[in-house]
């Protein structure tokens, strides 16, 4: 017959199990990765007692781990997810905030350089505003300096977070491999170890946090593989992750799959977690915002200087340049980065910037296919830009820059990165210190002759001969050649024909060119004057220019064109230099359209400006769907305390019930010994 203490004593067994496991739950309800634990209990096996069965008591058969798979899949995913979009919102939100700055960006700099321009502009003579204007140049010039220092700065940072996480990475992975081979051995002898399996599912979810990764159940074991199918964990073995120098730029850190004797880079497919937050910022929104901020720069130094090199300054010279030369021997060998691995002796490319107008923001590929020929592919999508060679005269120009062998000797294979634009605005400065020396006039004024009769007009000439602000001696050249060829006079004819003749005379009297117009309508003239030393002797070289003459001249009416003196009151070219701010000057298509360095700061800080944004949107999103996975986790493995303390209730009544079973066993065999 059952023994009543026995059944009574498998009662109080069960419910101090009872209270172990509420102790557990209620012990670790802010464990993030703790599952919610309950006792399973069942009958112990009946005693025959004639044709009867009674039951003898109960017994503990599981401490069940309250668990969904799919839960916590859910959660891994959605933890994943909202790391990354986190990570990239935190890298992004300053790089907005310093392009949009009014003291940090470069919108308010332009706009102040072009308001001393036209203060300048409206005192030509003065000193003080000549001095401001360079005072605004410098400023300008230490913005870009300053943003792109900051750029650079945060990639520095990505560099120095990437090998933190990585070693954090690297860290989970060695756990989760030992949690692998504790729990296998566990569960072969003694059944599930609950804390364990808790333990291994928080570790498996910090390092989604860090980079997304999938999980496969084997045989009781994680195996966990990156999103690109690249193993991580098998079992009890690891492969580590780590960073190194980029094999095609040194700036940045790749992020790099050890395969035993055998190293992957995966940085382009790394995706998830924090990690794949700072390579998609990096790949998406920081190296095109260098690019873009360096093109910009590019083309603000290139455009002014060339405008000033189009006019006179106070001491009756030439424009000297405003910022320092944009294809400095510096700015040229700084374009490429040679790939490791490539033949010793190789050399480097140098990089010549001939067209600002045609400039990408892309990186570009440059393939060897031969000691002097070579592919290029634009970056990051690839596209086929041609092959070339490096022997071609002139050298060939893709996307405003030419290429050019810098020492050493090419061998088939051999690559390089080549980035036009991303150190110029770190490289870009404001040379010039005399403030005599900014050329706010234009080269050439025209007069109307004294004893002019007619009511012909004529607007200032425009000098339309290229000059190399970069090229000193072409300068030099030409304004020895204009001073000695100038003035030249233009002096109509009969005015009672149409179309009216002119003929141009040069300082003697000869004549060195002749025209029509017609009168009474607007006639625009381009005219060529032949140069001459200063001993009037032909150089063979030409200046040319045009203006427009309407009205009716008459008979002998006469115009002189001369080279603008020094110090003249003249401010055409400061004018010119303020059109710029409209003017189409980036991205210039064959049509001659394309938008001014103005346009283009403000398309990137747009651009930033809404990825921003987004990335506020999809960090939200993200957060939310990762709320509600937590929380639909927890719904099912999380502790709830109100419900623990009903269960200790329920735990103390069946404590308390089954010792009065004990104690009325006590008390019958009591009265039951009295008795006898």
């Amino acid at each position: 017959m059952a023994s009543l203490i026995n059944i009574g004593m498998s009662g109080l067994g069960a419910a101090q199990s009872g209270f172990y496991t509420l102790g557990n739950n209620i012990a670790n309800a802010d464990v993030d990765s703790y599952s919610r634990q309950q006792i399973v209990q069942k009958a112990k096996g009946g005693q025959q007692e004639g044709q009867f069965f009674i039951g003898s008591g109960t017994t503990l058969a599981d401490v069940r781990r309250v668990y969904n798979a799919f839960l916590e899949n859910q959660l891994r995913t959605t933890t994943s997810l909202s790391s990354e979009a986190s990570s990239y919102l935190s890298q992004i939100t300053p790089l907005d905030t310093a392009l949009s700055g009014s003291d940090t960006g470069i919108t308010a700099a332009l706009q102040s350089f072009f308001s001393a321009m036209q203060d300048a502009a409206a005192k030509p003579t003065e000193d003080a505003s000549r001095q401001l204007l360079l005072s605004s140049a410098q400023s300008l010039a230490k913005r870009f300096n300053t943003l792109s220092s900051q750029l650079q700065q945060q990639n520095s940072n990505l560099n120095d977070n990437m090998g933190s996480l990585v070693n954090q990475v690297n860290s989970l992975t060695k756990t989760i491999a030992d949690l692998n081979t504790q729990i296998s051995r566990v569960s072969a002898i003694s059944g599930q170890p609950n804390d364990l399996l808790d333990q291994r599912d928080g570790a498996v979810r910090e390092l989604n946090a860090l980079i997304g990764t999938d999980v496969v159940e084997r045989n009781g074991s994680y195996d966990i593989y990156l999103k690109n199918g690249q193993s991580l964990v098998l079992g009890n073995t690891t492969q580590t992750l780590g960073v190194e120098t980029s094999a095609t730029d040194p700036t940045r850190m790749a992020l790099i799959l050890n395969r035993g004797s055998t190293k992957m880079d995966i940085t382009s497919s790394a995706t998830g977690g924090e990690i794949g937050g700072l390579i998609r910022y990096r790949t998406e929104t920081l190296d095109p915002a260098l690019n873009e901020l360096g093109r910009v720069a590019l083309v603000v130094a290139d455009a002014i200087n060339s405008q000033l090199a189009q006019g006179i300054d106070k001491n009756g010279n030439f424009g000297a340049s405003l910022f320092g030369d944009i294809n400095s021997a510096k700015a040229i060998s700084e374009r490429s980065i040679a790939k490791q691995g490539n033949s010793a002796g190789s050399g480097n490319l140098d990089v010549t910037i001939k067209d600002t107008g045609k400039l990408s923001t892309s990186d570009y590929q440059v393939t060897f296919t031969s000691a002097t020929g070579y592919s290029v592919r634009k970056l990051p999508e690839g596209t086929d830009m041609g092959s070339y060679d490096l022997g071609t005269t002139p050298p060939p120009v893709i996307d405003g820059f030419t290429l050019s062998l810098n020492g050493g000797g090419l061998k088939a294979g051999d690559s390089f990165k080549i980035t036009p634009t991303r150190n110029a605005a770190a490289g870009i400065d404001a040379v010039l210190t005399d403030p005599k020396k900014l050329a706010l006039a234009a080269p050439l004024t025209a007069t109307s002759g004294s004893g002019n009769q007619g009511t012909g007009e004529i607007t200032q000439p425009s000098l339309t001969t290229d000059l190399d602000i970069y090229d000193p001696a072409q300068l030099s050249a030409l304004q020895n050649g204009m001073k000695h060829s100038t003035p030249v006079k233009l002096v109509f004819g009969d005015d009672t024909t149409s179309p009216q003749t002119y003929t141009m005379y040069d300082a003697k009297g000869n004549s060195i060119g002749s025209g029509t117009v017609i009168p009474g309508q607007e006639n625009k003239l381009q005219l060529s004057v032949p140069m001459v030393d200063g001993n009037g002797n032909a150089t063979g070289d030409t200046f040319t220019f045009e203006m427009s003459v309407s009205g009716a001249p008459k008979n002998g009416d006469s115009y002189t064109v001369s080279l603008t003196g020094a110090g003249s009151a003249d401010n055409r070219n400061a004018q010119s230099v303020i059109d710029l701010q409209t003017k189409s000057t980036v991205e210039v298509g064959a049509n001659g359209r394309g938008i001014s360095f103005t346009d283009a700061y403000a398309k990137l800080v747009s651009r930033v400006g809404g990825s921003a944004g987004q990335a506020k949107m999809d960090a939200d999103a993200t957060g939310a769907l990762h709320t509600s996975a937590l929380d639909s986790r927890s719904s099912v493995s999380g502790v709830s305390l109100d419900e623990e303390t009903g269960n200790l209730v329920k735990f103390q009544q069946y404590y308390t019930a089954s010792s009065q079973i004990i104690k009325a066993a006590q008390e019958t065999f009591t009265t039951l010994i009295n008795a006898l």
